[in-house]
């Protein structure tokens, strides 16, 4: 193997590493707000991490994030409660650095 196929090898084994990373940093992040979204829900124990994994799932539909915001915000409408979309939106950003740690201290 010369050392330009060794770089190139080593480079693709970087970018496999890091979108790994990467999903799980996203799912991690995901299932964190469902954890929040059932709180709001009235949700507690089994029923609160089946709502997060509903969620984790969610994201699985379709690239972005809109899936799981369309997803956490019907059932938020569902029950009435008085939460935009726009907080949704910013809940996700602020929990992608707790998500990060959490991936990263495993």
């Amino acid at each position: 193997m010369t050392m330009f196929d060794e770089r190139e090898k080593a480079s693709e084994n970087k970018w496999k590493h890091d979108q790994e990373l990467r999903f799980k940093i996203m799912a991690r992040r995901n299932k964190l707000l469902g954890q929040w979204v059932a709180g709001k829900l009235g949700l507690t124990g089994t029923a609160a991490q089946d709502y997060a994994k509903a969620v984790v799932i969610a994201d699985l539909d379709r690239p972005g994030d809109d899936d799981v915001v369309e997803k956490v915000m019907a059932d938020i409408k569902a029950k009435g409660l008085p939460i935009e979309e726009r907080k949704i939106r910013k809940k996700l950003i602020e929990l992608v650095e707790d998500a990060r740690k959490q991936v990263m201290a495993e």
